[in-house]
């Protein structure tokens, strides 16, 4: 068992009056980790599976009494694939105001659903986690910190997703069934994504423009769709939690791009699945590019891990000046370059630095990531 980060800290909500939900990409580990924390509590609760249809039509319209006649004398209840539960929010707000000494647990493979089925009904009444794909802080634990920093290459092409770690032979087939099957079903589910093949089309040009600010109109008309689509394509994919977005810096200066972002793949399996590409990190002509994707994403990991309340962002000007990574707090910005190469040599904008008040400047290469996110 790989032990998830955020494991003592759903441990420390227990039976607080309030609900937890845990959210996440599908096959990032969340019903091994609830089953894991169940462990010290055998025989002492009841599980509900959103997959199954009899769950589903008992969920429908159900009442508080219903629910308790259901879980008796159980001091815990587990719904796994929540979202697919239509009155889950209703359900789970019964439960919490009706009995508080019951705790209650839910978890879903998308933020798209059910996050929209928990918001209004369960304002006030929830701890609410995101479980990524593994973290490289989580795997330096595990593996130990000279382990883990050597398996590095490896995990830039296939990524922290837990069934690729604890199967490493059989990485490439794995990846293609991950991406293939699992990542887009809830989207499909759900009916948000009407045209399969544009979508295939919009997240293959994201992924060979990993590190560059990317255009909704170039992305458009790649895909041939228009903006609107690849806006709202976007949108959804980072809700299920597939990628995410780096929006950029502008504030104080007035040749700085404005309105750009970057678009990053939580999973560096998932970007190399996308583009057909798992060669070894030695003969890749990406490899700054799959280090920025790696790096950032861990960044972003460990600020929702340790609950870090930052804004990030990258920095660009007309003139091409650029920042890859920036993050702000309190008014104070900390200024981050991505190089695979540690020797590479990088000097940081001075027009950056006399616009806003800098407190750090860092270049991120493995020899860094340990301080950084470690």
């Amino acid at each position: 068992m790989i032990t998830r980060y955020i494991t003592e800290q759903i441990k420390a909500h227990f039976f607080k009056g309030k609900a937890i939900i845990i959210t996440g990409p599908r096959q990032s580990g969340k019903t091994t980790l609830i089953n894991y924390i169940l462990q010290d509590y055998a025989n002492e609760y009841y599980f509900f599976n959103g997959d199954e249809p009899d769950v589903r039509d008992i969920f429908t319209g159900i009442t508080s009494s219903r629910l308790k006649s259901l879980i008796g004398n159980k001091r815990i209840v587990f719904i796994d694939e929540a979202q697919r539960l239509n009155d889950i929010g209703i359900a789970i707000k019964l439960l919490v105001d009706n009995y508080p000494e019951i705790q209650v647990i839910a978890s879903g493979s998308s933020a798209l659903d059910l996050a929209g089925k928990i918001k209004e009904p369960l304002t006030g009444r929830i701890y609410q986690y995101q479980l990524y794909p593994l973290a490289y802080e989580e795997m330096t634990v595990h593996n130990g910190l000279l382990e883990e920093n050597r398996l590095i290459p490896q995990r830039l092409i296939y990524g922290y997703y837990p069934e690729i770690v604890t199967k490493p032979s059989e990485e490439k087939a794995l990846l293609k069934l991950l991406a293939d099957s699992y990542l887009f079903k809830d989207l499909f589910l759900l009916g948000q994504i009407k045209k399969p093949p544009i979508l295939e089309k919009i997240i293959r040009a994201l992924a060979y423009q990993v590190g560059n600010e990317v255009s909704y109109n170039e992305i458009a008309q790649l895909a041939g769709a228009d903006n609107q689509t690849v806006e709202k394509y976007i949108d959804l994919m980072e809700k299920a939690f597939i990628i995410h977005r780096l929006p950029a810096l502008s504030r104080n200066l007035r040749n700085e791009i404005k309105r750009g972002i970057k678009v990053y793949f939580w999973d560096n399996g998932i970007l190399n699945s996308i583009t057909g590409n798992f060669n070894e990190i030695n003969s890749r002509t990406d490899v700054g590019a799959l280090w920025e994707n790696f790096a950032v994403s861990e960044r972003r990991k460990y600020l929702a891990n340790h609950g870090l309340n930052v804004h990030s962002y990258f920095w660009r000007t007309t003139s091409k000046q650029e920042i890859d990574y920036i993050e702000e707090e309190n008014n104070t910005f900390s200024a981050y370059e991505m190089k695979w190469n540690p020797r590479r040599k990088v000097t940081f904008s001075k027009t950056f630095s006399a616009g806003y008040n800098v407190s750090k400047t860092l270049t991120i290469s493995p020899k860094t990531l340990e301080n950084w996110i470690g």
